[in-house]
């Protein structure tokens, strides 16, 4: 527990920062899914880059904020992609 004042503002600052970053990988978790779940019952490429390309905004995002490293951006975005590139064209 902390004694000093500052201390304590420091646990307030940490504790919302969290909570923000929770929030931000929770979407980018949950724009993923969705994006690999469409993929996989979705038989041509255009219907399913709608879904993809709100996952890959997520994630740059995400990216931009250092709430995930870019490494780790670059690296979700080029597994989506290679699924994406799998489905026939139209």
């Amino acid at each position: 527990m902390p004694v000093k004042k500052s201390a304590f503002k420091h646990v307030r600052q940490t504790e919302k920062r969290t909570s923000q970053n929770r929030t931000i990988k929770r979407k980018v978790k949950d724009a993923v899914k969705d994006a690999t779940k469409i993929i996989s019952t979705q038989p041509n490429r255009i219907d399913a880059w709608g879904k993809v390309y709100t996952a890959i905004k997520e994630i740059d995002k995400a990216a931009q904020k250092k709430v995930i490293k870019k490494n780790t951006a670059a690296r979700k975005k080029s597994r989506l992609m290679k699924r994406l590139n799998t489905l026939k064209t139209a």
